[in-house]
């Protein structure tokens, strides 16, 4: 079999990369530092049959990019030029966003601390036995950490932040953690930004729920009617609270003058005889109470009917057999 030169190659991945783009308008760009053959291996098939995986060298990716928006005219996709910078691989899916994501990040692989390598986490060295024998105690010294001799074997007496989050891992931390066996880290493809036929978000927004989309909608009316209040300028979000102002301030100057209208009477009335205030929250109180007193008078008569049945003769004998 002959081998396929570069040229046939990069014209192979530019058909492949253009065919996708025309197939697929929903894409997620994944960082994939870290991630292994075999773990990547094991991503493709666990995405196959709605996502196929895409990785590749950015200049190539670009220039495919840029040649079929040129090509198409889809100017949209343009937009996902600016995310390839670093090591990053497409996802193309017709699947759900969120749960494609969801997927992506099971894929996820317990790593050894290696030297040189900025921790994405912090790696806090728990207290306890850690079998090894006292002769491993400079490891522990060098890193000034508290132990102690117990049955023959080193013992971390308190917890010890062994390497902070964005610090380089040293030889004497990465020593340290191979010898307790501990693979602190976990490497997969972690989503970056989300490519939706034209528009690109964060991927954040994959896990808004209905109700977050609710409570932002409510938040943004809010400043529309505060913003439309304040410059008086009439919106379908401000109109009913425009009304209920203009009725104030016409109230305000029914009362204040001789002029009235039939919504200003009852308000003069009552600011004329303050009694009458007593009067209507007392029949208010009434009607409230009225239908719980109808319900208790309900369950009295129940249980009056009740006790009359079981006063009741049957034939001439009582309940007991007697006559």
């Amino acid at each position: 079999m002959v081998k396929a030169t570069k040229a046939e190659k990069k014209i192979a991945y530019d058909a492949k990369l253009c065919q996708l783009i025309d197939e697929f308008t929903q894409i997620l760009v994944v960082a994939a530092d870290n991630v292994g053959s075999t773990q990547l291996q094991n991503i493709r098939k666990g995405l196959r049959g709605d996502s196929v995986v895409l990785m590749g060298k950015n200049t190539m990716m670009k220039r495919s990019v840029k040649i079929h928006a040129e090509n198409t005219g889809n100017t949209g996709i343009l937009n996902l030029m600016p995310l390839l910078q670093g090591n990053v691989g497409l996802i193309f899916t017709k699947g759900d966003l969120k749960e494609v994501s969801e997927e992506v990040a099971k894929y996820k692989v317990g790593a050894p601390a290696r030297v040189g390598l900025v921790a994405p986490i912090d790696v806090v060295v728990q207290p306890g036995n850690t079998g090894l024998d006292p002769s491993q105690t400079s490891f522990f010294q060098v890193l000034n950490i508290p132990t102690k001799i117990n049955k023959g074997t080193v013992e971390i007496i308190t917890p010890v932040e062994l390497i902070k989050q964005g610090d380089k891992v040293g030889s004497s931390e990465a020593a340290l953690l191979a010898k307790l066996g501990i693979r602190p880290f976990s490497y997969g493809l972690v989503v970056q930004s989300v490519y939706d036929n034209g528009s690109v978000f964060s991927p954040e927004v994959l896990d808004l729920t209905e109700d977050d989309l609710v409570q932002k909608f409510a938040a943004g009316i809010s400043m529309v009617t505060s913003l439309a209040l304040a410059i008086s300028y009439p919106t379908l979000a401000a109109a009913p609270h425009m009304f209920i102002n203009a009725y104030k301030n016409a109230l305000a100057i029914s009362v204040a003058t001789e002029y009235t209208f039939p919504q200003a009477e009852q308000v003069k009335e009552f600011l004329k005889d303050p009694s009458k205030f007593a009067v209507a929250v007392a029949a208010t109180s009434a009607d409230a109470g009225g239908g719980a007193s109808a319900g208790a008078a309900k369950v009295e008569e129940k249980k009056e009917v009740v006790e009359e049945s079981d006063e009741e003769d049957y034939g001439g004998f009582d309940m007991f057999g007697d006559e």
